[in-house]
Order: structure tokens, then C-alpha cells, then sequence
């Protein structure tokens, strides 16, 4: 069996992401209101993301914390790489576009596709398990999606409605692929993502005229963006480890809820009817989510990996010289075949297939 506080880990640590990335994106809109380029913008949340990560990673080598993740290798390049132009280049910068022009009560609940693009994608693609509970649960959150796009609903839509929807299409092929990389370091990838789009979007806002705003407004967005972006990511993909992708992008789901009451509250946006029915909705998709189940017999595959461990049932293996001593660690170590029956989600160790 697994502990139970690991099987707990996941849920708190994905909705601990979504907290803060939720959060960041009404005070991204208070950022625009200063006339901050959009594009600019994008580059700056995720600067500050990469150096705030960049400093958290020299601090925790320099207390020796570092060792328990196992980290990035040559294999992990190309999937780092289709990380950041999907998650890091692309989304933010369509995000922001979209808030330009989309009442930020509206953009925060649009934000629940990301959710439901992940799920998708992690079904249709990857082949992840989704019972019928988590496909009614995605449908009342596309439901209160759609709604949100007629007319008479909350202020904003068109072209900016459309552009977070890409974002949250861009967000979601960049959690599927983020779980490829989810047992190395979430520090170094969240920070390698940081800099490397925060830059690059950097260099192409200003090359398209883009200007600099006052320095307490970069502080600011570097903030947002540390706290939104970098340590929400970290968060995220440790919650891949437990959860898989469709289930963390499900827990995720709750970010566009913080963000809404929070862009009532900061901006005294109107809470219309159509507003309060996509809530709702979306609340009972999150809800039958939240409470699904699954457990069966299954088998464990013969697997040979390197990621942060604590001695479980699925780790019983012997230690080469040098390990570090202690729990939780990091060190290549071999799985042998096992057949039993428990409570899982898809983590790094149930990856395995489902009868129909």
C-alpha cells in the first residue's frame, strides 16, 4: 500500500499552485492598467519567475538541499525545450492579450480550459486513464466555459476571449509534456523555463517597440511572476509525481475561481447572472473531480529511473556506494516486477494501461 500522507501530497500541492497562479492573474490586469505592453508583460512574469528560482536554487546548493532531486539530463532537452516555446513563449504572451481586452472576473473562469485541454490531451494523446465521472466533470466546466462567451454575459470577449482560449490550449500541451519531465528537479526546470521564455519574449517586445515601465512596476510583475509562475509551477509539477496530468490539471481547476472572486473584489466587477450559472458549473465539474476514486489490480512493469524517494512499498531496493544517507533521496535505482491492488492515481509509477 501506499502511505497516506503520499497519496495526499498531490491534491495539496496542486491546489497550492493553483492558488498562486490563480492569483496572479487579477494582478496581472492591475500590471496592464498602467499601460505596461502586453507582450512586455509576459516576458517580465516569467524573468522574474526564472531569477526568483535562480536564487532559490543557489540558496538551497548552498545549504547542501539540493541533492534529493535527481537532475535534468541530456534525454530531457527536447521535452524542456517543447516546454518552454508552449508554456513559456506562447501562452503567457496570448494570455496577456487576451486580459487587454477581457474583464478579468471573465478571464479567471476562462482559465478553467487549461484544466479541461490538459485532461483531454492526456486522454486522447497520451493515453491516460479518465472514467466517466472525470468526462461528465469536464463537461459541465466546458459548459460553463461556452457560457461565458454569449452575449449578455460578463464584460469582454471576441478576439480576447479566443486568445486566452489559446492559452489555455498552449498551457495544457505544456502540462502533458511537463510530466515527461516531472521526476528531475522541479526547481531547474521551472527556473530553465523562467529564463529562457521570460528572455526571449523580452528581446521581441522591445524589438516591436515595446518600452520599459517605471522600475516598482517591474518589481511588481517580477513578483507576480515569481510567485504565479515559478513557485506555482515548482508545486505543479511535484503534484504530476503523485497525480498524473489529468488528475493534477483537474485539482489545477481551481485557480480560475480564485482569481474571479479576487477580480470582484480588486476591480468591482458586476456579478452577473451568467457569471454566477458558469460558476456553478464549473464548481460541479471541479467537485466530481475532486472525489473520484481508483483502485484495481494491477502490474508493475520491470523500471530502472532516478527521482526524489522515500522507502515505500514501491521502493524496496538496495543503496550503491555513495548514496546519500537519509530520506527522502535521489539515486538511479530498479523497480522489480510487482502485482498487487490499491487506491492510485497515474503517478510516476502507475503509468500502466486500463481495460475497456
Amino acid at each position: 500500500m501506499l502511505k497516506a500522507g503520499k497519496r495526499g501530497a498531490g491534491p495539496i500541492l496542486a491546489m497550492l499552485s493553483a492558488l498562486l497562479f490563480g492569483a496572479s492573474t487579477p494582478f496581472a490586469k492591475l500590471v496592464l492598467g498602467n499601460g505596461v505592453n502586453p507582450w512586455l508583460l509576459a516576458s517580465l512574469l516569467y524573468l522574474g519567475s526564472g531569477m526568483g528560482l535562480a536564487l532559490v536554487h543557489q540558496v538551497r546548493k548552498a545549504i547542501g538541499r539540493g541533492e534529493a532531486e535527481a537532475p535534468l539530463v541530456r534525454s530531457d532537452l527536447p521535452w524542456l525545450a517543447l516546454v518552454i516555446l508552449c508554456g513559456g513563449a506562447i501562452a503567457p504572451v496570448l494570455l496577456m492579450v487576451g486580459l487587454a481586452t477581457t474583464a478579468a472576473s471573465t478571464a479567471s473562469l476562462l482559465l478553467n480550459l487549461e484544466g479541461l485541454a490538459t485532461l483531454a490531451i492526456a486522454w486522447l494523446v497520451f493515453g491516460e486513464n479518465v472514467d466517466r465521472r472525470l468526462l461528465i466533470g469536464a463537461t459541465a466546466i466546458l459548459g460553463g466555459a461556452v457560457l461565458l462567451s454569449w452575449r449578455g454575459g460578463p464584460v469582454g470577449g471576441g478576439l480576447g476571449m479566443l486568445s486566452i482560449a489559446g492559452a489555455c490550449l498552449a498551457w495544457g500541451i505544456d502540462n502533458n509534456l511537463t510530466r515527461k519531465l516531472s521526476s528531475a528537479d522541479p526547481v531547474q526546470i521551472a527556473m530553465l523555463k523562467g529564463l529562457a521564455a521570460g528572455t526571449v519574449n523580452f528581446m521581441l517586445a522591445l524589438t516591436l517597440g515595446a518600452s520599459l515601465p517605471p522600475v516598482p512596476v517591474i518589481a511588481g510583475a517580477a513578483l507576480i511572476g515569481f510567485l504565479g509562475y515559478g513557485v506555482s509551477l515548482v508545486m505543479f509539477v511535484l503534484a504530476l509525481r503523485h497525480l498524473g496530468t489529468a488528475r493534477s490539471g483537474a485539482y489545477f481547476s481551481t485557480a480560475p475561481f480564485i482569481g474571479a472572486v479576487l477580480a470582484v473584489a480588486i476591480f468591482g466587477e458586476a456579478v452577473t447572472v451568467s457569471l454566477i450559472i458558469a460558476g456553478i458549473l464549473m464548481a460541479i465539474g471541479l467537485w466530481l473531480h475532486l472525489t473520484e476514486s481508483h483502485g484495481h489490480e494491477h502490474a508493475h512493469e520491470p523500471l530502472e529511473h532516478d527521482h526524489r524517494h522515500v522507502h515505500d512499498s514501491h521502493h524496496q531496493h538496495d543503496h550503491a556506494p555513495g548514496t546519500a544517507p537519509g530520506e527522502p533521496h535521489s539515486h538511479q535505482h530498479w523497480h522489480a516486477p510487482m502485482v498487487h491492488r490499491h487506491a492510485h492515481y497515474p503517478d510516476l509509477h502507475h503509468r500502466h494501461r486500463h481495460d475497456a
